[in-house]
């Protein structure tokens, strides 16, 4: 077994960061939740949202964004692992992806409550 040396916190964040860029760069399905993370966030401040709902839109897009990038790793490590066609390997993808339509369907549901909410007060909001 190979032991990897330790790395220092500065390169752990540069690595977690190049992981940023390679899958914005290479994964069109995060730039998506990307765009749709920063509308949110611009739809927020328009609702002015209290700090509880910042909070919470904080968790949900994090939780979207790292859904896709775990999907995106388990992608490459099987493509790595078994670089041809192969049940498990395509069984194993459609789970990973799988997991990124359920946390999108919850964060869509939690979108509605927490938006609805704003609405309904910003409509009944007088002047």
């Amino acid at each position: 077994m190979r032991i990897l040396p330790s790395r220092t916190l500065w390169r752990a964040f540069a690595d977690a960061a190049d992981g940023l860029k390679r899958t914005f760069v290479e994964q069109p399905n995060f730039r998506i939740q990307v765009g749709v993370g920063m509308l949110a966030v611009a739809a927020a401040a328009g609702l002015h949202f209290d700090v509880l709902r910042w909070a919470l839109l904080g968790l949900i897009v994090g939780g979207v964004l790292a859904a896709e990038l775990f999907n995106t790793c388990l992608e490459h490590a099987i493509d790595l692992v078994e670089p041809r066609a192969h049940p498990l390997a395509r069984a194993a993808k459609h789970a990973g992806a799988a997991g990124v339509l359920a946390v999108s369907l919850a964060a869509a549901a939690a979108g509605v409550l927490l938006y609805g909410q704003a609405i309904l007060h910003a409509i009944r909001a007088p002047g």
